[in-house]
């Protein structure tokens, strides 16, 4: 009972939503003040109608009703508790039914929190908003309805992909979502200004807050999903270039750019079109990660669904709101004017080419992933695979059964090709980020700089002449962090002004959150760079066949197998080694790697055994036994791998930081605008 009225409240909200998309538009275009106010209560109707659907799914996750289909396929009455909930979202009929309320909630948030919003643009933001809820609405009801019943229920189900039975794949995917459709609110304001026929300063000051809270919780997801990645699979590192991975990172290197190019419309009401266009773009590279991830195009460990038919349905999606967005821009362009004019020495510049650098990245990362895709299409009975293993690093490969050559994409490719933009941004930020606005003087930037470039440098040297016989990518990652994050205190330094060291140091607490947020985030870059530079650089690996009582040497530890026994958890059996670990002949503690069976799934998996360090992580994976005795082990030490997900939490805390800043809150020139270009009077 409880599961039809899911279903009928899921019907009952895309009515709703065909009522917000349609009437809140044709009252902004008609002047229609009681036509314009139907979108609020529509928005927050259509988020209690879609939770009470959610939470009907979630209850027969809970209960084991297997008279559920998607229940029979993701659930087991054996599986814990906590991965019986997650597995509403660990298929793609549940994941698709969680992305609907996210889009509902963040419509209903454009309500709550819109009120400083000219009445016609909140209008049209929400009208927009929902006829992309509506899309996913036909979308779900028609080809991946999570209520589909089944006539003969079986006694239990099939349970959950065992990968995804982890703490980090249960928080991951919320995450992901909330930053993936977060990038609709941008679209929809984007569509909605252009409708209106205005792009102006309280336009980007508007935009700004919605964006940001986008990709705060994209940096939050792919930091879980590459932590994840870390200790779930086996393979010691921490991305892989994975299709569905560059299918989020493209959007977040987006709305990095979209951030950057917001301040500059709100600051000096330039590069107006360019951030709109970035804004369509953004959404429109979510909508592609939807889609690689739906469609079958790929086989990834990642992907939810191998259905053509829904990759066609979600490919018109994309085409629709992308194309038709283009379209409109392109129709607008004229109300689009810039009006700032800046020199080329100003921070306008700056930004300008730090969104030129992560939009040229972006493009790189999706001629990488789509490449294999291009080429499969056009070769005759291609077939696109994944490998991965123990040993081995997952790469993609397309076999051209009619060609004797074959075509891989993997990290060498990226690593070259993708490097250097990002290298280029780190080291222009420092000093871009302390122009003047409109005109600067680059030798009054750098003066500043300078000793952090000379202590940068030093610290570059003195890894330099500590490391022995290895690449220069260790010393060159120390030089960048350490200019990153140094230029980051410089700024916030010289934000205080000039005067005694005490007057300067109580000036620093009176500083705008904005600017303490932007003074975290990019702090946590540095970090974030130096750390992955430094494991790539000074990682070292050991693969061995260890006999119980074998003891090898790795770096400064030692590392002995000194037993293996079975292990049988609430669904899963398997063997967990037990390697004692020694740091310079003196015991420091145990690890216990785990192989894993889960016989339900018929699925194997491998648990990392960790100890996790401020310097250094001490990384080991047992394999299966061999027919010679013993068993094949791989072991690792990992240089500043939790850096990576320090320097992304301190960008995500930076994010938030910036989000609690009033004048994010407040939209600005709100109070100007006392009519809206219909007359109708700006609440």
């Amino acid at each position: 009972m409880i599961t039809e009225l899911g279903h009928f409240t899921l019907i009952l909200a895309a009515l709703f939503g065909v009522a917000q998309m349609v009437i809140p538009l044709v009252g902004a275009h008609k002047g229609w003040r009681g036509w314009m106010a139907v979108g609020d209560p529509a928005a927050v109707v259509q988020l209690l109608l879609v939770g009470f659907s959610f939470a009907a799914l979630t209850y027969a996750f809970v209960v084991s009703d297997f008279s559920l289909n998607i229940v029979v396929a993701n659930s087991h009455s054996d599986k814990p508790m906590l991965y019986k909930v997650t597995g509403v979202w660990g298929n793609h009929e549940g994941s698709m039914l969680l992305w609907l309320l996210i889009l509902v909630l963040f419509g209903a948030c454009a309500s709550w929190f819109g009120g400083n919003l000219p009445t016609s643009l909140r209008a049209r933001v929400l009208g927009v908003q929902a006829s992309v809820c509506v899309a996913f609405y036909a979308f779900i009801l028609l080809t991946s309805n999570p209520f589909e019943r089944l006539d003969f229920p079986p006694f239990d189900g099939r349970d959950l992909n065992p990968l995804l039975q982890d703490p980090g794949l249960a928080f991951h995917p919320p995450f992901l979502y909330l930053g993936y459709v977060g990038l609709s609110m941008s679209f929809s304001f984007a569509i909605a200004a252009l409708l209106e026929g205005r792009v102006d300063a309280a336009w980007g000051r508007w935009v700004r807050p919605w964006t940001l809270a986008a990709w705060l919780f994209l940096t939050v997801g792919i930091a879980l999903g590459s932590w994840w990645a870390y200790y779930e699979l086996g393979w010691g590192g921490f991305w892989f270039w994975d299709p569905v991975e560059n299918a989020s990172f493209m959007p977040w290197l987006l709305a990095a750019a979209l951030l950057h190019s917001a301040i500059v419309v709100e600051k000096r009401e330039s590069l107006k079109a360019w951030t709109i266009l970035l804004a369509i773009l953004a959404f429109g590279f979510s909508l592609l990660g939807t889609f690689i991830v739906r469609s079958g195009v790929l086989t990834s460990v990642h992907a939810f669904a191998n259905d053509p038919e829904r990759g066609v349905f979600i490919l018109a999606i994309l085409a629709f709101f992308v194309g038709g967005g283009l379209l409109l821009f392109a129709i607008r362009a004229k109300t689009m004017e810039a009006k700032g004019v800046f020199s080329t020495v100003s921070r306008e510049t700056a930004l300008v080419t730090n969104n030129v650098l992560l939009a040229v990245s972006c493009f790189v990362v999706f001629v990488g992933t789509i490449w294999p895709l291009v080429i499969e299409l056009g070769s005759t009975n291609a077939k696109w695979t994944f490998t991965g293993g123990l040993i081995d690093n997952p790469f993609y490969t397309i076999g051209l059964f009619d060609r004797p050559e074959q075509v891989s994409v993997g990290a060498p490719f990226f690593n070259a090709a993708f490097t250097p933009f990002f290298v280029a941004l780190s080291i222009i930020l420092p000093v871009g980020a302390v122009l003047a606005w409109k005109r600067g003087t680059l030798a009054k930037a750098a003066k500043p700089m300078v000793p952090v470039a000379i202590f940068a440098l030093a610290c570059g040297a003195l890894a330099f002449a500590l490391q022995t016989g290895r690449t220069a990518m260790g010393p060159i990652g120390v030089v960048l962090g350490v200019w990153v994050v140094g230029g980051a205190c410089m700024d916030i330094w010289l934000r205080t002004v000039r005067g005694a060291v005490s007057g300067r140091l109580k000036r620093l607490t009176r500083l705008p959150r904005a600017d303490w947020g932007k003074f975290t985030a990019h702090s946590g870059m540095g970090i974030t760079v130096f750390a992955v530079a430094a494991l790539t650089a000074w990682e070292a690996e050991d693969i061995r066949i260890a006999q119980i009582g074998d003891r090898w040497q790795v770096g400064i530890h030692e590392v002995e197998l000194t037993a293996v026994d079975t292990v049988e958890g609430p669904n899963y059996f398997g063997e967990r080694g037990d390697m004692a670990v020694f740091r310079n002949g003196r015991p420091v503690g145990h690890l216990y790697p785990e192989k894993r069976v889960y016989p339900v799934a018929q699925m194997p998996t491998t648990e990392a055994g960790i100890r996790n360090g401020v310097l250094r992580d001490v990384y080991v994976v047992i394999g299966d036994p061999q027919d010679g005795g013993g068993w094949a082990v791989r072991t690792y030490i990992k240089p500043f791998a939790n850096w990576i997900w320090g320097g992304s939490i301190l960008m995500a805390l930076g994010g938030l930081i910036s989000l609690t800043d009033r004048r994010l809150r407040v939209a600005a020139g709100a109070a100007k605008a006392k009519t809206d270009p219909k007359g109708v009077p700006a609440e």
